[in-house]
This record gives structure tokens, sequence and C-alpha cells, in this order.
């Protein structure tokens, strides 16, 4: 690796003789575009760079010091154990010390280190990130969502202006790699993509503030910035220095996660983890404005990637890994503005007859936004996912409404080009015949996935079923037999039989195929 000049304060602080507690030698420097970060075992000293990016300026010590104070203010909301203090690197005679009674020269915020395996994207990179892992992720952001504060001013920044203003910025300070690690075409198609969403779709905008999903989030939200430490997980190294990153539209964060993990090309695990958010916040709604999000986030770690090429204090063989980086985020935020066709699937079958297995396995593997009848269900009651539910909601009535807000959403998700999986029961004509009508006069294709096992191994699967939002008991499966209806000749053209006590991946391959084409 080739030589690079460090700040003074930097190069002091790699010595472990520097810090009044024990230091593992030797101290370890890692760099962000913006930050010094320096492990010395216990703990981590984190030293913004003195930059001025335009969307972030560190430029003096007041400033550097201000945003120190400010990220550890907004950490500590969510990692106290992780945030300590921000300490000063203060001038002697011989030299620098910390905290000493001199004048401060530079400010670090003060870290507890835990171990990197507990980042996720080290466990990721290990191959040991599991699905119960990025649905767990889901509830942790879910909740996070939910405590986090709104108010007038911060809603103010859900409108378009300010949004598209935030965007806009980042094409134009990408403008120098431009026919670099982006093409120009990119570039073009990317920002069109942009303009026309902003131009058609001030309704959304206004909806999502109007409905408070613009909070103070975590504007930085990826796998090296989430660790599973101490048997929970941790949201950590949130956005301080730019309002505009942080009072955000909460798909903002959800779209982070999202295409952190489809970058690296795992999007089963992507969409673990938004189903898991979906369905626990009920905002099925956040998926129309989730595309612009996507593009923009894989566009943001494009820009902040192309920003460490000019950076004097980086070398050479690690800008030329940036390069690659750089181009490989910005051909996803092109991706991600591609049309797609969206598709309507109806799940159907008795409680018990795999359902919604089948459909969170389709899910996974294509990528499917998939809502089922007991999460809306129970959001329309207004009664909590684990809670079970009294007879009043599944009354006929609360069955129709049921039925009816999930074809809404399924149409709407759908028409944003994406594949849905409405997993119900849909055991009756008047059921089925709606959605085929509905996504029929919207262009969609329709699948309708009939699951069967023999009703011995119904009553074995719900005896066992433990931890789940359905209420079904086996009791149930009678009455469900006898109210159940045949499908009708003009349902045949859409209907697939699964046996669901054979192969499941053998009968799902032609349909992912179908579905992915």
């Amino acid at each position: 690796m080739s030589q690079v000049r460090l700040p003074q304060a930097i190069a002091q602080m790699m010595q472990g003789d520097f810090y009044p507690h024990p230091v593992q030698q030797p101290v370890i420097l890692m760099q962000t575009h913006a930050s010094f970060l320096l492990l010395t075992g216990d703990y981590v000293y984190k030293v913004k760079k003195a930059v001025n990016f335009g969307f972030l300026d560190y430029s003096t010590l007041e400033k550097r010091h201000h945003f120190c104070c400010e990220e550890l203010r907004l950490n500590r909301q969510i990692a106290p154990q992780m945030y300590l203090e921000v300490v000063a690197v203060t001038k002697t005679d011989s030299g620098l010390e910390l905290k000493g009674e001199g004048e401060p020269v530079e400010y670090a915020l003060k870290m507890r280190q835990f171990p990197q395996e507990a980042l996720l994207i080290h466990q990721f990179e290990q191959g040991h990130l599991t699905q119960q892992q990025m649905e767990q992720l889901g509830k942790v952001v879910a909740e996070f969502h939910r405590q986090t504060p709104t108010s007038d001013y911060i809603k103010s920044f859900g409108e378009v202006a300010k949004i598209r203003e935030a965007i806009d910025n980042n094409y134009q300070q990408s403008q120098p790699y431009i026919d670099g690690p982006q093409t120009r075409q990119q570039f073009e198609e990317t920002k069109a993509y942009s303009d026309r969403f902003f131009a058609e779709r001030s309704a959304q905008f206004e909806k999502r503030m109007q409905t408070d999903k613009i909070r103070e989030c975590h504007g930085d939200l990826h796998l090296k910035n989430i660790a599973r430490w101490d048997e929970q997980i941790l949201l950590f190294d949130r956005i301080e220095f730019n309002e505009a990153f942080r009072f955000v539209d909460v798909m903002y964060d959800i779209g982070f996660v999202v295409m952190d993990m489809e970058a690296r090309g795992r999007q089963d695990l992507a969409n673990g983890f938004l189903n898991t958010y979906l369905e626990q916040t009920c905002d099925w709604q956040g998926l129309q404005v989730l595309g612009l999000y996507l593009s923009r986030q894989a566009y943001v770690r494009a820009k902040v990637t192309s920003l460490m090429l000019d950076d004097a204090n980086i070398a050479e063989d690690e800008k030329e890994g940036a390069w690659r980086t750089a181009a490989d985020y910005y051909q996803l935020a092109w991706r991600y503005t591609q049309p797609k066709q969206g598709r309507l699937i109806l799940m159907s079958g008795l409680s018990g007859s795999g359902k919604s297995t089948i459909a969170r396995q389709l899910a996974r593997t294509t990528g499917a936004i998939h809502i089922r009848s007991d999460a809306v269900r129970k959001h329309l009651a207004g009664i909590p996912l684990q809670s079970k539910g009294s007879e009043e909601i599944y009354s006929p009535e609360m069955t129709a409404q049921t039925y009816g807000r999930l074809l809404e959403l399924g149409i709407m998700v759908a028409s944003e080009g994406r594949t849905v999986i409405l997993d119900a029961k849909y055991d009756r004509q008047e059921l089925r015949q709606p959605a085929i009508a509905a996504a029929t006069d919207s262009g969609l294709p329709v699948l309708i996935l009939h699951c069967t096992a023999p009703i011995a191994v119904l009553r074995d699967r719900l005896n066992q079923r433990q931890g789940d939002i359905a209420d079904a008991t086996a009791e149930l499966l009678d009455s469900q037999q006898q109210a159940a209806e045949p499908f009708c000749e003009q349902e045949l053209p859409y209907l697939t039989s699964l046996d669901t006590t054979a192969d499941i991946e053998a009968q799902l391959k032609p349909l992912i195929t179908q579905i992915n084409l």
C-alpha cells in the first residue's frame, strides 16, 4: 500500500502510549469519506475529517465539535451502551494529549468498541446472516420508527421541493464522476426517473406527510451501521450532520437496508426484512414511494464512494476498489428506475394447508410483497399482531372488510410493478372473482395457488402451530371444509394446485421462472 500523510492528531492517535487506558496494539485506523476511526481494543475514537462536501460541513474545529456532540446526543437515544462521550485532543508543550488542559486542536467521539464480528456486514460476509435475523431487524426498525418523533417542522421535510432538493444535489455533486464510474446514459436516465416521479406523484408525498410518515429517522441505515451485540440488534451511526438526511420518510430508512442487501446479491434477505417491516407497521402504502428511495440510496452510496477518489488521505490501491464499488452502485441506482411488470397471486386453501409457508418461500425467491389477511384483519381491528382476536374480528362484516382492504393493497402495490402475494383462504368464488376482475381491469397477470394436504395433516399442523399471528385452530377445519367452494370454469386458467406434503421446490420452480421473466 502506498503511504499517505495523516493529520498530526491522527498520527499521534495511532500511537498506543497516547491513551490513558490499555490499548491493543497496533491501533487500527479505518476511514470513510468523512471520518477517521481508531480502534484501540476497548474503545473506538471517531474523528471527523476537515472536509466540506456541501451536504456535510466539518471544515472548522467548531463545527467538528458541534457535530461530535450532536452525534453523541442522537445515538445515545438508540445505542446508549455504545456511545460514551466527546473528548478533546489538546495541545501541550511536548505534543498532543487526550483530554488535557491545553487548547483543543481536535475532538473525538469516544465509543465502546464491540467485536467486528458483531457487525451485520461481517456476519453477512462470513455467510452467517440469517433470514431470522433479518426478520428480527424488521421488527426492531418498526419499533424504532414507532417511537421516533415527528412534528410540523419535521414533516415539512416531506414536501416535494425539499426531497427534490436533496436528490438533485446528489446529481450535481456526482457530475465530476460522469464518464468515470458512472456512464452519461445512467446519469441522464436516473435523473429523468426522479424528475417524472416528482412531477406525477405530489399527492402521494402529501399523503405521507398527513399520515405522519416523515419522522426523525436514522438516515444511514445499512449493514455497516447495524450490530448484533449482547443478544440484541443495535442501530448506530445515526446521521447528525444534515437534518434533511434524518427528517425523512420512514421508507428512506427501509430503502437503505433493502438496497444494501440487494446490492450484495441477497434479494431473499432484503425481502424477509421488508415484508416483516411492512407487516408490523401496515405501511404498505409506503411501497408507492420506496422505488424512489431505493434508487436514491444506491446513488448516495455511489456518490460518497466517488468522493474517496479525490481524498489525499486514501491510498491509490484503495481508490481503485472505490472506483469499482461506485460503478456498481451507480448501475444499481439506474436499475431501480427501470419499469417492471406487476402481478397478483392469490393463495387459496384451508387453515394449515401451508399457504403462508409457500407464500413466504415464493416471496423470498422472487422479491414479492407478501400480505397476510391475518395481519390486515388485526390492523383493521386495532389489536397487536400477536394478540388473539375475539370472535368479533371474524364476523362476516369484518371478513368482507379484510378482503376488501387486502385487494385494495394488492392492486395498489402490483401497479407499482411488484409481484404481490395475497395470503388468505380465498375459499369462495365471491372472494376470488372480484380479485381476478380487479387485476384484469388493471392489466395485471393473475395466479391462484391452491394449497392442499390431507385433513389429518392439516389438523396436526394446526395443533403444532406456535408463535404465529394466525388464530385458526384445528376445531375450525370442519366448518371451513363445508364453506369452501370449488373453482369454477372461469377460474381454472389461473389455477395451480400445490400438494404441500410433496416436494415444494419442484412444484414452485416453473412458477418462479414465470414470475422472474
